[in-house]
């Protein structure tokens, strides 16, 4: 696995983990990336939690003409 680059996407606030995924949708359309892993987390204690998307990535290869 290669990778160039690295985006961590997190949210506490309920309304906010409940838009993440489109976030990361958004980010992934408006950036020509090739995405070769990513790790989705959860964490918690009494108060609070937290849900983190992290996306690893490289620019995509450019195609070559058909």
């Amino acid at each position: 696995m290669h990778f160039t680059g690295v985006k961590v996407f997190s949210a506490t606030k309920a309304k906010e983990r409940e838009e993440l995924g489109e976030t990361v949708t958004r980010w992934l359309r408006s950036n020509d990336v090739e995405v070769v892993d990513r790790v989705v987390s959860q964490s918690s204690d009494d108060e609070f939690h937290c849900l983190s998307i992290v996306i690893f990535y490289r620019p995509r290869e450019a195609q070559a003409p058909a």
